[in-house]
């Protein structure tokens, strides 16, 4: 490279000859000598960022920020199992609002607010508190049956192991006692596992409080929680914030009054199949599989096992395989009518996001785990769609955000 100056001379620069402000820079021309690049390409002579290649960098640029991504989750899935004993029943109060919130507000325009906000809970909580009567009534009316019925299945399947495979009784009685010896042995502590138990019993007692006293809170005032949440942020990003909450909101009703439809019908037509071909403690089987199908695609799958496996005991394999025929039959109904009916205009989230966010919630916490993960996979998808894509507020929503600007 070589400078030329305004006065000629090189290497020297007369004070007249210096730029002064609001004058261009001065030309530098290059002269590269014959046969070489016009490009210096001697890395001793380049910044030492221009010899790492693009890819690495852009990499480490995207890992670093990956964990602290990462960090902030963990760190974020900590307090929420440090807190559980109130995360969960404020989760749990979440999705039960999500599915009242329109008998609260159809009750509103009669009563008022206070008073339709408690007789939902007190109703929502009548119509748990009576399911579970009916189970215990029906076991405890069938108990003597059933038992009698689960013997004459358990020697039936003794018989049959013995002709099928050729197993005596002797060993089949080996087999329980060592099964039952190594149960008692890995048991630890009685003392120990009772006072755990009773722990566990007092936080679930806790929780359901906690869970029933911010379920009216959230029916009878909802709107100005949501809105103090919303005046935490900056005002720059309140509209995106809330307009975000509304579509979260609209996902996690849709999704609940979804999966009710679904679970009942599950009920329903498994419950009938049982009562049919005389199954024992069919209308208990009903109800455990009303529940279980809150759990998407693998809730159902477990608590249609059960039937099957009373009627195998009670009933014998021929009542055992039909009774798994209706099962799958109504699975099927489920998956190829129900799901993409209701669900998939609900919920816009592939079966292979559902299948792996389910596998991860039970990963990270159980059965609560299953139960939130598509919900929150669902919410997720809404939202980001909504930030990333700038898709607007649904029509249906649009009331509710008018509404909840009033109140910031």
């Amino acid at each position: 490279m070589r400078l030329r100056m305004p006065s000629g001379r090189v290497g020297r620069a007369d004070p007249a000859d210096l730029p002064r402000l609001g004058m261009p820079a001065p030309a530098i021309e290059a002269s590269p000598a014959p046969g070489q690049p016009a490009v210096d390409t001697d890395p001793t002579h380049q910044p030492a960022a221009w010899q790492v290649p693009m890819g690495v960098r852009t990499a480490s640029e995207w890992s670093w920020r990956l964990i602290i991504i990462a960090a902030a989750v963990l760190g974020t899935l900590w307090v929420f199992a440090y807190l559980s004993e109130v995360t969960v029943p404020i989760i749990i109060a979440l999705l039960l609002a999500a599915l009242l919130m329109p008998i609260t507000r159809g009750l509103a325009r009669v009563i008022p607010r206070g008073a339709a906000a408690g007789l939902t809970v007190l109703g929502t909580l009548a119509v748990i508190v009576g399911a579970l009567s009916f189970v215990g009534s029906q076991f405890s009316a069938q108990f003597s049956d059933i038992s009698a019925q689960v013997g004459d299945g358990i020697d039936e399947i003794r018989s049959w192991f013995r002709t099928s495979f050729g197993v005596t009784d002797t060993q089949v009685d080996e087999w329980i006692d060592k099964a039952r010896e190594e149960l008692s042995s890995g048991g630890g502590n009685i003392g120990e596992t009772a006072a755990q138990a009773g722990l566990t019993v007092t936080h679930v007692l806790a929780g359901f409080f906690i869970a029933m006293f911010a379920l009216f809170f959230f029916l009878y005032d909802g709107e100005r929680i949501w809105a103090w949440v919303v005046r935490l942020f900056p005002r720059t990003s309140r509209d995106r914030v809330h307009s975000s909450g509304v579509i979260a909101w609209g996902q996690l009703s849709a999704f609940t009054r979804a999966t009710i439809l679904v679970a009942a019908v599950d009920a329903l037509g498994i419950g009938i199949v049982a009562g049919v071909l005389g199954v024992p403690f069919a209308s208990g089987v009903a109800v455990l599989v009303f529940f279980g199908a809150f759990v998407p695609v693998i809730g159902a799958a477990i608590s249609g096992a059960v039937p099957v496996l009373l009627a195998l005991v009670a009933l014998g394999p021929v009542q055992a395989l039909i009774m798994l025929g209706g099962v799958v039959a109504v699975q099927q109904l489920e998956s190829h009518v129900l799901q993409p009916f209701l669900l998939g205009r609900a919920v816009r989230v592939h079966p292979l996001a559902v299948i792996l966010g389910i596998a991860g919630g039970v990963v990270v916490a159980g059965i609560l785990g299953a139960l939130i993960a598509v919900p929150l996979v669902a919410v997720l998808n809404a939202v980001g769609h909504h930030l990333l894509d700038g898709e607007p507020v649904p029509e249906a929503l649009a009331d509710e955000v008018e509404e909840a600007k009033q109140l910031k």
